[in-house]
């Protein structure tokens, strides 16, 4: 007779337990068409609850931190009110949103049994993650541009970057996202619903709000197929002519420290490039099947909770001007307490 495992055994019970919550609380709340979505997220690890819900709290903690604190770090040091910067604190801005839409949830599916969330829940959680994702993935676009302009045309640089062309090209990123994401939430509405679904995920995606629908999903999944593939193909290209440019014009330099200083300061743009759109190419762009769930929650896990809390480090921690002028902050508020005393 066989005799299963004792860890396979409390893994099918604390999944029966996951279950079992989630039908009580159907049959106490009137769920849309009888509509009820279960987040699965990391219930079939147990043993690891606990310690995944402090390291993702830390996590939580230090993305809140290090995006406010730049945010307040730019608007302190008046240096730093340049069109890099300025993009710079939009993008900590939307990395503290979109983790903010995340994680929360993510921390507390960790902590109860009850994990099934509403279908209007789960549109609004994936219409804020596209939100902020379309608009991430445009300002870093925007900021190769920056780099180029800057290494490319220094005497120009103050002309062409100007407030007015920074503020248009971040209200676009805002513009273009929103479209994307009001046109994809309101398709998602236009989907019939109906029974109990489990989404082996921490995160509401597209795929698994469009697969617990009844109706016929093909449009839907067309239209978030050619939103991707331009978000990401458009985004890319401006990166890469960006890039292509400024190497040519590096390797004119005739200075080997120019050259250094020019590659120091484009290394952290392309860092956080690469870590941002690394996960999504992977996430929508390459084809998976059942067998790489574990992959695909990986990645979910980078790009909407991990990426955040790295990208101030990516822009500090080679930045003498932010770097002073956070000592500074601190140098001030250890004087006022001295003098409070």
């Amino acid at each position: 007779m066989h005799v299963s495992p004792p860890a396979v055994t409390y893994t099918r019970f604390t999944l029966i337990r996951v279950i079992r919550a989630a039908f009580l609380r159907k049959t106490h709340t009137n769920e849309t068409n009888g509509i009820t979505l279960i987040l699965l997220g990391f219930s079939e690890y147990p043993d690891l609850q606990a310690p995944l819900f402090l390291l993702f709290l830390a996590v939580y903690t230090v993305t809140v931190l290090g995006n406010l604190g730049m945010i307040l770090v730019i608007r302190a040091n008046p240096k730093l009110h340049t069109p890099m910067y300025f993009f710079l604190s939009h993008l900590s801005f939307v990395d503290f949103c979109y983790s903010s839409v995340v994680t929360p949830k993510l921390l507390e599916n960790l902590v109860v049994e009850d994990r099934t969330i509403s279908l209007m829940g789960c549109i609004l959680q994936f219409f804020f993650v596209c939100l902020f994702v379309v608009i991430e993935t445009f300002l870093l676009a925007a900021m190769a541009y920056d780099r180029f302009v800057a290494v490319c045309n220094p005497l120009l640089y103050t002309v062409v970057m100007s407030q007015r062309l920074c503020s248009l090209l971040v209200a676009a990123c805002y513009c273009w996202a929103l479209v994307c994401s009001l046109i994809l939430m309101y398709l998602l509405f236009t989907l019939s619903f109906c029974g109990t679904k489990f989404i082996n995920n921490f995160v509401c995606e597209h795929s698994a709000i469009v697969a617990a629908a009844c109706s016929d999903p093909y449009i839907n999944q067309m239209c978030i197929s050619v939103f991707a593939i331009f978000d990401e193909a458009s985004s890319l290209m401006i990166v890469f002519t960006s890039y292509v440019f400024i190497f040519v014009t590096v390797m004119k330099m005739p200075s080997t420290g120019g050259r250094y200083k020019v590659f120091s300061t484009c290394a952290s743009h392309l860092t956080a490039i690469t870590i941002f759109h690394g996960p999504l190419l992977f996430l929508y762009c390459v084809p998976t099947t059942k067998s790489f769930w574990l992959l695909v929650k990986v990645a979910s896990i980078f790009y909407t909770v991990i990426v955040p809390m790295l990208n101030p480090m990516i822009y500090s921690l080679r930045n003498k001007d932010v770097k002073e002028t956070v000592r500074k902050l601190f140098s001030t508020q250890v004087l006022c307490y001295k003098i409070k005393e």
